[in-house]
C-alpha cells in the first residue's frame, strides 16, 4: 500500500504544483512541459533502460545457469552459508540465493553496475522461490533490497572521473568520505532492519563478518588513500575486470570439468534474460513517469527551498542546503541525481564545498523507488511490506552522514 500512496503522490503534488503556477504565475507551459516529460520519461524508462538492460540479462543469466549446473553458485552458497544464514534465517544455508546474493553486493562492490543487475535479479528470483506469499515481499527480500539500497561500493570511480572531467584540482578527493558514507548507511540499513525482523545480530558469525568485512575496507583505504587519481582508476579499471572475467572463465572451466553441456545451459539461462526484461518494463515506467512529473512541476525546487527556510530558522550553517537536490532526487532517480550533481559542479565549482558534497551525496545510497521498481517487478511483488521505508531510512542515514562527512572533510 505504501508504494500506491506515494505513486498517486508524484501525480497529485505534480497537478497542484503547476495548477499553482498557472493560476498564480501565469505559467501557461508548466502542463506542457510536464505531459512531454511522461512521453520523455516513458520512452527513457523502455529505450534507454530496459532495452540494453535486456542484453546484459541474456549473457550474465546465461552464465549464471552454467555456474549453478558447475556447482560453483553452491560453493558461494557454503561459503557465505553461515553469514547469511544469520541475516536471512529463511534461506537455508546452502540454498543458491546465497552466492546470488554476495555475487551481486560484490559486483556493487567494485562499481560493476552492469554484471550487478542480473546476479541482484536471479537472486531476487531465487528468493521467491522461497517465499509463501508470492505477491508480498517475505523479509528476506526485503533485507537484500534494502542492503542494495545502501548502495555499497569500494571505489566510486564514475564520480571521480566526473570531477575529473569538470577540472577537479583533486577529482580522488572525495574517495574517502563516499566509502565512508556508504558502508556506514549499509550498516545502520543491515542493523534496523534486523531489529525489525527480530533478528539476533549480536552473535559471533556476524560480528566476525562484518569486522572482517570493515578491516578488507579499511585495508583498501589505507592503500588508495592519497593515490592519484589515475591509479585508483587503474586499480579499479584493473581489479574489477579482472574478478569479473575470472567469474566467467571459473565458471566455464568448472562445468567442462563436471562435464555439463555449457552452450546448450548457456542458452537455457539466457532464454530468461528477456522474459524478465519484458516484466519490469511497466513497473519501470510508471514509477519513471511518476518522478518525472513530479521533478517536471517544480515541485523538487520547492521542496528544496522550503528546507532551505525551515533550517535558516535554526540558526545552523545553511550551505549544505544547495546541495540537498541530489540528496533528494538520489532515492527517485539515479540519472537524475547525477545530472543535478554535475549541474552543481558546474555552478559552484568541483572543488567547492556543494561541489564535494553533492558526490557524496551521490556515492553515499542508492535508488531506492527504482530498484524497488525493478527488483519487485521482476518476480510481481505488489505489496512491499517495510522495504520502502526502511529503503528511505538507509538514503537518509546517507544523506546526514553525506553532511557530516562533508563539514568534517571540507568545509
Amino acid at each position: 500500500m505504501a508504494l500506491n500512496y506515494i505513486w498517486v503522490a508524484f501525480f497529485v503534488v505534480a497537478f497542484l504544483v503547476a495548477l499553482a503556477k498557472l493560476i498564480f504565475l501565469g505559467d501557461t507551459e508548466i502542463f506542457k512541459i510536464i505531459v512531454e516529460g511522461l512521453f520523455e520519461s516513458s520512452k527513457v524508462a523502455v529505450m534507454d533502460i530496459a532495452l540494453p538492460l535486456a542484453g546484459v540479462m541474456t549473457f550474465f543469466l546465461g552464465l549464471l545457469n552454467i555456474g549453478e549446473k558447475a556447482g560453483a553458485i553452491n560453493v558461494l552458497a557454503r561459503i557465505i552459508g553461515p553469514f547469511f544464514h544469520k541475516l536471512f534465517p529463511e534461506v537455508p544455508k546452502n540454498h543458491p540465493a546465497n552466492g546470488q546474493m554476495i555475487m551481486n553486493f560484490s559486483a556493487n562492490m567494485i562499481g560493476l553496475d552492469n554484471a550487478a543487475t542480473p546476479f541482484g535479479l536471479k537472486a531476487m528470483a531465487s528468493l521467491q522461490e522461497l517465499n509463501p506469499s508470492k505477491d508480498t515481499a517475505s523479509n528476506a527480500q526485503i533485507m537484500f533490497l534494502v542492503l542494495h539500497t545502501s548502495g555499497l561500493q569500494i571505489i566510486p570511480l564514475s564520480i571521480m572521473a566526473q570531477r575529473a572531467i569538470l577540472g577537479a584540482k583533486d577529482p580522488s578527493d572525495v574517495f574517502i568520505p563516499c566509502v565512508i558514507g556508504t558502508y556506514v548507511t549499509t550498516v545502520v540499513a543491515l542493523v534496523a532492519v534486523g531489529i525489525k525482523q527480530r533478528i539476533n545480530l549480536l552473535n559471533s558469525t556476524v560480528i566476525g563478518w562484518l569486522g572482517g568485512i570493515t578491516a578488507f575496507i579499511g585495508i583498501a583505504l589505507w592503500m588508495l588513500a592519497g593515490r592519484p587519481k589515475e591509479e585508483i582508476e587503474t586499480f579499479s579499471k584493473v581489479f574489477g575486470n579482472v574478478v569479473l572475467l575470472s567469474i566467467v572463465v571459473a565458471f566455464l572451466l568448472g562445468a567442462l570439468y563436471k562435464k555439463v553441456p555449457i552452450f546448450e545451459t548457456f542458452i537455457e539461462g539466457a532464454k530468461g534474460g528477456f522474459e524478465t526484461t519484458v516484466k519490469i518494463i511497466p513497473y519501470l515506467v510508471g514509477m519513471l513517469v511518476a518522478i518525472g512529473a513530479f521533478r517536471n512541476a517544480g515541485a523538487m525546487d520547492y521542496l528544496v527551498g522550503g528546507l532551505k527556510y525551515l533550517f535558516a530558522l535554526t540558526g545552523m550553517n545553511t550551505d549544505f542546503t544547495d546541495a540537498l537536490p541530489v540528496a533528494l532526487m538520489k532515492p527517485l532517480s539515479g540519472a537524475g541525481a547525477r545530472a543535478l550533481m554535475i549541474d552543481a559542479m558546474k555552478q559552484f565549482g568541483p572543488d567547492s564545498f556543494v561541489g564535494r558534497l553533492v558526490c557524496i551525496f551521490q556515492g553515499s545510497a542508492d535508488t531506492t523507488f527504482y530498484i524497488v521498481a525493478l527488483y519487485f517487478g521482476s518476480v510481481g511483488i505488489r505489496n512491499s511490506r517495510h522495504a520502502i521505508p526502511y529503503g528511505l531510512f538507509a538514503d537518509f542515514v546517507g544523506v546526514v552522514a553525506g553532511i557530516a562527512l562533508g563539514y568534517f572533510f571540507f568545509h
